[in-house]
């Protein structure tokens, strides 16, 4: 849901690590999405890999960011993504990438910069063949990522240009290997649907209808995804994860009956699935209390802003509790924590199972004793 990073794994890896519980007959993989996997140093890389499966992690989502212009990543980017693969394959852990771009003002909502946008995708899988999963964007029913959200009349050209650079994405991908997941939507889990805002949202109720129509109306006969990832974080910290939301267009864990509805009713009947789409909980993160031992870590602590953290006994519980929420639906594949390490920017997100200097929060070893519902 912020700048940065979470995951999923294969069967066979997630077997040999012995890590995950099921739903039903699938099993749903634990991970993390963090950026900061990348590394320029491979041994560092290496060190933080062990961060993740010391944490019981079977998963890292990392970023990769197009830009326009750029048809294939740098060779910095490169070789970042090509260390945190094989830290990933090293450790057992399954590596997976995200493509986006940093925000709204490199939107690619243009046929031009949907071009490019997909050849810097595949020019990633083909260059890290690790990466068996690409997620397709962030977050694109927020302004924060992508704008133009409405167009004159308030029609949504947000999931219009968005399911466009998904099907291209998807195409240029698949041409690179059939083989590889290509993951659509990573939505927000709430939005404003009002075009008239000074901050133009939408939900991912309305977002998911939308791609939905444009779908149809397109009349395209292939698919544009493999799975659809979410963002079901809940308003504050404090709130558990079983709190539902039956009367809104906000989705979050316990809302998992709404989201397979509205797949549902987007997709069947068309060449996409819908009702029984693979489903990714991308990115969910609690944030907790910061000691006044571990303060000296942290910038701005002048200015704390997380007023709504919750103890790290809390943020535990949390976690376990919506990892079996997550167990317990069943066309969900992943659930992912944003992040491992704490940022160390007070004014970031502190929902990692480290704190900023990379030592272990109490909810680190609860989170790796996760390993089955």
């Amino acid at each position: 849901m912020r700048n940065w990073g979470l995951l999923v794994v294969v069967a066979a890896i997630l077997a040999g690590c012995g890590v995950l519980g099921q739903s039903g007959d699938q099993e749903v993989e634990l991970g993390a999405w963090e950026y900061f996997v990348r590394d320029p140093d491979p041994a560092a890389a290496r060190t933080k890999m062990a961060d993740a499966t010391a944490a019981g992690l079977g998963a890292v989502i990392t970023n990769a960011f197009w830009e326009p212009g750029r048809t294939s990543p740098p060779a910095q980017e490169v070789t970042e993504l090509r260390n945190a693969a094989e830290a990933a394959v090293a450790a057992k852990i399954k590596p997976l990438v995200i493509v986006q771009s940093p925000g709204s003002k490199t939107t690619p909502n243009t046929a031009e910069l949907r071009g490019q946008f997909a050849q810097y995708a595949a020019a990633v899988v083909r260059a890290v063949p690790a990466y068996g999963t690409v997620i397709v964007g962030n977050e694109p029913n927020l302004n924060r990522f992508w704008l133009p959200q409405y167009g004159p009349a308030g029609e949504d050209v947000a999931a219009r240009d968005y399911l466009a650079l998904l099907a291209e994405t998807y195409d240029a991908v698949k041409e690179v290997s059939p083989d590889i997941r290509v993951v659509g939507g990573a939505t927000a889990p709430r939005g404003g649907d009002d075009p008239d805002s000074s901050r133009p949202t939408h939900s991912p109720t309305q977002f998911i209808r939308d791609l939905g129509r444009y779908y149809r109306e397109s009349g395209r006969d292939r698919p544009v995804m493999d799975a659809y990832a979410h963002h079901p974080y809940l308003e504050r910290s404090e709130v558990p994860p079983d709190f539902a939301h039956p009367k809104t267009t906000t989705i979050s864990l316990a809302d998992y009956d709404k989201l397979v509805d509205l797949l549902k009713e987007a997709f069947d009947g068309t060449a996409q699935v819908g009702e029984d789409l693979p489903i990714l909980y991308t990115e969910f993160g609690v944030q907790s209390v910061i000691p006044e031992d571990k303060l000296s870590d942290y910038t701005n602590v002048e200015t704390p802003v997380a007023k709504d953290a919750v103890p790290e006994e809390t943020q535990a519980k949390y976690y376990r509790q919506a990892y079996e929420l997550a167990c317990d639906q069943d066309t969900v594949v992943g659930f992912y924590i944003f992040h491992i390490w704490d940022e160390p920017d007070l004014l970031g997100w502190q929902s990692g199972v480290y704190y900023a200097d990379h030592t272990p929060k109490s909810s680190r070893d609860d989170l790796a004793d996760l390993r089955s519902c």
